[in-house]
Formats: structure tokens, sequence, C-alpha cells
């Protein structure tokens, strides 16, 4: 399971995007443990309000558990990962809340702490949790016999798909996907030993190396004008990159670069982007239609099966309570140990009926995942389409005439502002 975590405040945006239902299909509170309030916001208020007493500024340790996409993974897996979380972290007797998210055919869960400890009015210390984490999540890969990420198998193959806040803000104000800009760049230094081969690859892609200011660093520009580090997306050194490279400084600065990509830009870039992008959300438009209905069946199926079991539950209680005699007969059930056999038996009866709930709710979520998963299929061939005809755009488009770049960036923003499903 891949575990990550970060010690944060902001508890009212916090609070927000884990009841963020647009952006998630199906959004469950599943615990809120050690709280007054009832909701996720008057919870959060309460580590706020108790954070103003000590000087810490993070007072939320926020965590997020994502199972791999082909895997099932209980709820009770859920449960004992965040349990295993809290005990190695020293966070056993906190506050703490556990909020599923849906979304294309993916189901996660996020657990959030309070580090406040109230007795002594201090932060809870989290020394080295992001090793602690990480160990954890390979467990469990071990012990459901999951295949391993190459980032648990060695440690100096970690993801190097990680990025900065400021990566991921550059990016998405772009509308693409940082991961696959990263990508993208690595890949081509990997595969283009030398610095022609490697400019030329770069320029196909609609990049262009550049001469940062003031530090005569490596940079690539991209066609609508935004600069990224090269070092940070190849991962190579400074060094390394001026064998290969050569001087940063005899390369074009910045602004040269930017004026170069604009003589390149196409004349008609505008039309035929419009064009895509309107024949895309044509195709689109049933599958959205399809989604908010699977969404929605889905949703009455869970509601009807929660109702089910709480009258279930309520009918086991009333027949528990029969058991449980009063007057005379109930004091001679306390004398002879009769009603503490029975209550045993109740506790133990109520117990397997709240798994056997689980069990069934989980098979439920099982089920409409794979029916979720089957429409992605089809939402991800269009956006493969899509974006393959838009890089073919892009391309093109480098080798006509000059387009102002306010007027690009515009209708760059237009063509990228579709929140692919």
């Amino acid at each position: 399971m891949i575990i990550k975590a970060s010690q944060r405040g902001g508890a009212s945006a916090l609070a927000a995007h884990l009841m963020n239902g647009h952006d998630n299909e199906h959004v469950e509170v599943h615990r809120i443990d050690g709280f007054m309030g009832e909701s996720i916001h008057e919870a959060f208020e309460e580590i706020d309000a108790l954070s103003k007493g000590t000087r810490c500024q993070q007072y939320l340790f926020s965590v997020s558990l994502s199972p791999p996409p082909e895997k099932r993974a209980t709820t009770a897996l859920f449960e004992r990962t965040a349990k295993r979380i809290a005990e190695q972290n020293g966070l056993e007797n906190q506050p703490y809340v556990m909020v599923f998210h849906e979304k294309q055919g993916r189901r996660h869960a996020h657990c959030v702490w309070s580090r406040i400890d109230v007795d002594n009015m201090r932060a809870i210390n989290l020394p080295y949790f992001k090793n602690k984490l990480m160990e954890i999540g390979k467990s469990i890969y071990l012990e459901q016999g999951w295949r391993l990420p190459e980032g648990h198998m060695d440690r100096s193959n970690n993801n190097p798909l990680n990025f900065t806040l400021a990566e991921w803000q550059q990016a998405k104000r772009q509308k693409r996907d940082p991961k696959q800009i990263k990508q993208e760049i690595k890949e081509l230094w990997l595969t283009n030993r030398s610095k022609k081969a490697f400019e030329s690859a770069m320029n196909n892609r609609g990049y262009y190396l550049a001469c940062g200011n003031p530090r005569r660093s490596f940079v690539f520009v991209d066609w609508t004008g935004q600069v990224r580090s090269l070092s940070r997306h190849t991962g190579a050194k400074t060094k390394e990159l001026s064998q290969r490279l050569g001087d940063a400084e005899k390369l074009q600065s910045v602004e040269e670069t930017k004026k170069h990509i604009d003589s390149k830009l196409a004349k008609n870039i505008q039309s035929n982007s419009d064009q895509l992008y309107k024949n895309h959300q044509q195709n689109i438009a049933p599958l959205l239609q399809q989604k908010k209905a699977i969404a929605n069946a889905h949703q009455k199926e869970r509601e009807a099966l929660k109702i089910k079991q709480e009258k279930a539950l309520i009918a086991q209680r009333k027949a528990q309570q029969k058991s449980l005699a009063r007057g005379i007969k109930g004091l001679w059930q306390r004398i002879t140990g009769e009603r503490l056999r029975i209550t045993r038996k109740n506790e133990l009866e109520a117990l397997r009926l709240h798994q056997r709930s689980q069990q069934t709710m989980d098979d439920l979520i099982f089920k409409q995942l794979e029916e979720r998963q089957e429409l992605q299929q089809l939402f991800d061939v269009y956006k493969l389409r899509y974006e393959t005809a838009l890089k073919i755009i892009n391309f093109k488009s480098l080798s006509h005439m000059k387009l102002e770049k306010k007027q690009a960036t515009k209708k760059l923003d237009t063509i990228f502002e579709y929140n692919f499903q």
C-alpha cells in the first residue's frame, strides 16, 4: 500500500478537501473518533482551537492510503493500517478521522490525526515518520502477496516523479499532468546520449534548452513559455549536464528562447485546437452522463444496504434486550451468573453481525468499482486519442508563423481547461 503523509495546518482547507464531492464520485466518512463534534469540519475546528494553546503551526498529521488499483483492499485492512501508523508514531490515543474517496474506479483512504497532546498541551513529535510509513507500506505488500513497486524494492530506485509544491502548481497552471511532463524529460535524457540528439528530441516535444538567470543554470522552456529546471526533471547533477551539453552560458537566455518559440507558433493552432477540443467534448458527453448515472445508482445501492443493515442491528438489539429478564427473574439471573453469560453471548453476536455487515458492504463496493473501471477504460481511450491529436497539432505548429504569446496562452488555457474524468 502506498502511504504518503505530511504534518500540516489549514484545518478548514483540509476538511473541505476531504469532503470534496465534486472531484470524487463517492465520499464516505468512516470514522470520527475522539471528538465532540460529529462532522469533519467540527472535528478539525476543535483541533485548530486546541492548537492555539501551543506554538504548533502544523497540528495535523494527514496520511493517505492507496492500494494498487487492481487489488481489493478491505475496509478492515485500511483500519489495521491506520492502527499500525498510530502505534508506531505515538498517536494511539489521539483523536482521528478516516474518510474514503472513490474516483475513476479506485478507492483510497485519508486518515488525519491531531498532534496536540491535550494533557500536556504540546505537539507530539513525529521523528522519521516517512521511514516508518515506508516500512508499514512495504510490509502490507508482502502480507497481501502484492507485487512490490520499484521504490520499495530498492530505495535507490524510488519513483523519480516526485514533485515539489511549486512544480505541481506550475504544471496545474498549464493544465497538464506533471507526471507526464517529468517522465517525458527523464526518458529523453536517458535515451539520447549526445547534446545534438537530446536537444533535437526536446525540440520535437516542444521543449527548448536555455540558460537560467541569475545562476547560469540549465533550464528548458516549453512552447507555452513555462520555464523548468532541467536538473530537477532529468535527475542529473549540474556537472553531468555540463559534460553532455557544454557550458550553460553558451545557450540562449530564457527571454531569447521564448522569442524563438514565439516565432515558431502556428497561425492555425487556434482553430485546429478549438475543433479538436469540441470534438473531444462531444465524444465523452455520453460517457459523462453514464458516469453520473452509475454514481447515483451505486449510491442508492449503498444506502439501501445500509438501511437494511441498520434494521438488522435494531432487530438484534431488541431480541437481546428481551433475553435479559427484569424483576425477580432478572435478579436470579444476576445471582446465578446467567446474566453475565447472556451479556457476553450478546456482545459476541453483535460483533459477528458488525463483521458480516462490513464484509457485505465491502463486497458491494468491490463489485461497483469493477463496473466503474469498465467505464474508465473508455474515458482513457478518448483521453489518449485527444492528447495524441493535440500533440500532433502542437508539434506541427512549431514550424509555422508567429502567433502573439498572449493569444497563444489564452487559447491554451481554453484547450487544457478540461479536467479529464
